[in-house]
């Protein structure tokens, strides 16, 4: 083979590597092996007479695509799944350093949020009362701070970031504590509803390292924020059995221990594991990548079906949507887990794949998903006409109107993309793109809001 051969059989191998790297379920383990048995092929080839380019495609496809090689790797080495559940594969081997630092980060930030919730209780807050609103309104602040430590930590972002960061933080902090809102006033509970997405978002800035102008990394981090609420949702899962069973052993001997599970357990417990999911995502992440696209692929039709049957019901019946506080709050709960099962799917799909089934199935839910945001902006509009407005309706509006445009603009690509029009990347590029209006959004209510509706 000459140089020039060399060099475009490198770069072709340099590609095909990229690719399958893309796909977690392949560990780079894996891709070594894959790699070594594709230049062996390749090499063969050549020395029956075929030039360089020619063998490489043709040892591709003597491999298979993919996804048979994933199923036959899960054959071939199913106790991977079981071994990725613990903390290292072999219980002799030391540990890297990286992994072993990594935990220690975990261990710590998880402390520190877990003796955190507890600090206020100090200076006169009380946790378990219904009367104290100091901390409905910090919530948000409890549990995102120690993530976004941890990974503002684990990536060693620069110090221009974590400032950033931290200002973000403390405007946070101003927007929560320092109007003088009542303990019914509407403006506490937006704050307490949109506190968390705000800062979520921070935490998005630490876990790209502070790269906010990369479409792919802001795509990491909405894929991260799926698996992280399954590992999240499976801890929740597992504490509450814990703290079941030993609420039951202790009540069988006479002692009565829910103080102690409702001020320290249930609190500290929670807040910890807000960092500990994070980095199981971090540590384990074949794992879920194997569970969530399965869920995904489980909800999208049911919720589609759903969906479908109530606007149908809606056009039969001829019924306007009511449009008090609890409806409007489920309504919105419901377009945001329908989007949230839109994004994780654009978010584990492989974009190089052509049009499928489960795309214009996606399609289906995106558009009846939008219509019904529309009539639901229907009679949010006629009910702020009628009566004037408040922080809820006017915040209703407001989230109704941005899933609206989102919803009706990812139908649109996704109709693109299913007719062959225009690439997936599009699609990738407008939910990650979409991200800055969720966080303007956030930050208008928790800031904006209070003052231009005189603290109600």
């Amino acid at each position: 083979m000459t140089v020039d051969s060399d060099r475009d059989l490198e770069q072709q191998i340099d590609e095909w590597r990229a690719y399958m790297g893309r796909r977690r379920a392949v560990h780079d383990a894996d891709v070594e092996e894959l790699e070594d048995h594709l230049r062996a092929t390749v090499a063969d080839l050549v020395t029956a007479g075929l030039r360089p380019q020619e063998a490489f495609l043709v040892a591709v496809m003597r491999m298979g695509n993919l996804d048979d090689l994933s199923r036959e790797f899960s054959r071939v080495h199913s106790e991977r799944l079981w071994k990725q559940l613990v903390l290292a594969e072999k219980p002799d081997a030391p540990a890297p350093g990286g992994s072993r630092r990594d935990l220690l980060v975990m261990v710590g930030c998880a402390a520190a949020a877990a003796i955190g919730i507890k600090v206020p209780e100090l200076f006169g807050a009380e946790l378990a009362t219904d009367d104290d609103i100091f901390y409905p309104r910090n919530f948000g602040l409890f549990a995102l701070v120690p993530l976004a430590a941890y990974f503002a930590l684990r990536r060693r972002v620069g110090v221009a970031v974590i400032g950033i960061m931290v200002a973000l933080f403390t405007l946070a902090g101003f927007g929560a504590n320092a109007y003088p809102l009542a303990e019914d006033s509407q403006s506490i509970v937006l704050t307490v509803i949109h506190l968390p997405l705000a800062l979520w978002l921070v935490v998005g800035l630490a876990y790209i390292g502070g790269d906010w102008r990369s479409d792919r990394k802001r795509m990491d981090f909405i894929r991260f924020t799926g698996e992280w609420l399954i590992y999240f949702v499976l801890i929740a899962l597992g504490g509450g059995t814990l703290i079941g069973m030993t609420f039951g052993v202790f009540d069988a001997i006479g002692i009565d221990v829910g103080e102690v599970i409702e001020g320290w357990l249930l609190p500290c417990g929670a807040m910890a594991a807000v960092v500990v999911a994070a980095w199981l995502v971090e540590a384990k992440q074949s794992v879920v990548e194997n569970m969530a696209p399965v869920l995904t692929r489980l909800f999208t039709p049911l919720f589609t079906a759903a969906l479908v049957a109530f606007l149908g019901a809606v056009l039969w019946t001829g019924k306007v949507i009511e449009v008090e506080r609890d409806v409007l709050i489920l309504f919105d709960l419901l377009l945001v887990v329908v989007l949230g099962l839109l994004l994780y799917a654009i978010s584990a799909r492989d974009p190089t794949t052509p049009p499928r089934l489960f795309d214009r199935l996606q399609l289906l839910l995106a558009v009846v998903a939008s219509l019904i945001d529309a009539l639901v902006l229907l009679a949010i509009t006629g009910r702020i006409t009628e009566w004037g407005t408040t922080p809820n309706k006017a915040a209703a509006l407001g989230v109704n109107v941005i899933l609206l445009a989102n919803l009706a603009w990812t139908a649109f690509l996704l109709a693109d993309f299913v007719r062959h029009r225009r690439p997936f990347e599009h699609l990738e590029r407008w939910q990650t793109r979409y991200l800055a209006v969720y966080a303007a959004w956030a930050w208008t209510v928790i800031l904006v809001f209070p003052p231009v509706f005189d603290f109600f």
